[in-house]
């Protein structure tokens, strides 16, 4: 059964949400601060977490920093703060997706799916293939009607940095310490240079994203279309 860890402050919402994850046929464990979350996920790793960032004791940002020094559990982040200035250290913490407080519960058990097959999903995956062209890890190139697409090295390095987690954000600051290096996570026009070519060369219509999106002022995520 599918085990998945509730951190949250507020006793109603652990109730909702036991009662509601349980229904649905989740096993659930129940954490009022960071340091039980951090204490019961070092005993029995859960396959999820909610959290949320307003807790007493150790931040919300900090249990994200310390889950991820455990395991790459998928961490959905339960949140009343808005905007990207919540958002984006969450993220670069290591969380994997963000719920704003007050948020339908059907909203929620759609986004735990979606993080639960991406935590599925073959890790060695070698190829990825969209409606419009393939993604060839293992060679290292994208290939559109059988013809190899010219991509830089470093238009390589994004698409295979964002297709590797398809449907997972992946952050500025993250994208731009794997393709450049630590050196440059503030040179975010790095980024929109290069997405606007690979935009060019792979997506039918580059005004239109289908699969190299953006989440304005957060990062990139990409999609199967």
């Amino acid at each position: 059964m599918t085990r998945i860890m509730v951190v949250d402050d507020e006793v109603q919402i652990l109730r909702s949400l036991d009662i509601n994850l349980r229904a649905h046929g989740y096993s659930v464990d129940l954490a009022l601060d960071g340091e039980t979350a951090l204490t019961d996920a070092a005993k029995h790793t859960p396959d999820l977490v909610l959290l949320d960032l307003g807790l007493p004791g150790i931040d919300g940002i900090d249990v994200i920093r310390g889950l991820r020094g455990l395991s790459d559990v998928p961490i959905i982040v339960l949140s009343a703060r808005e905007g990207d200035m919540s958002k984006v250290p969450a993220f670069d913490a290591g969380a994997d997706d963000y719920v704003t407080k007050p948020f339908s519960i059907n909203e929620l058990l759609a986004r735990v799916r979606a993080s639960l097959r991406r935590q599925q999903a073959t890790p060695e995956e070698t190829m990825i293939a969209t409606e419009h062209f393939v993604v060839d890890f293992s060679a290292g190139r994208v290939t559109r009607d059988g013809q190899a697409v010219r991509l830089t090295p470093i238009e390589w390095s994004i698409v295979e940095q964002l297709a590797r987690h398809p449907g997972q954000l992946v952050t500025q600051r993250q994208l731009l310490q794997r393709v450049w290096g630590p050196q440059y996570e503030n040179e975010t026009s790095y980024l929109r240079v290069h997405l606007a070519a690979i935009r060019r060369k792979l997506e039918p219509e580059a005004a239109r994203p289908r699969y190299f999106i953006t989440e304005p002022g957060i990062g990139y995520r990409f999609e199967l279309g």
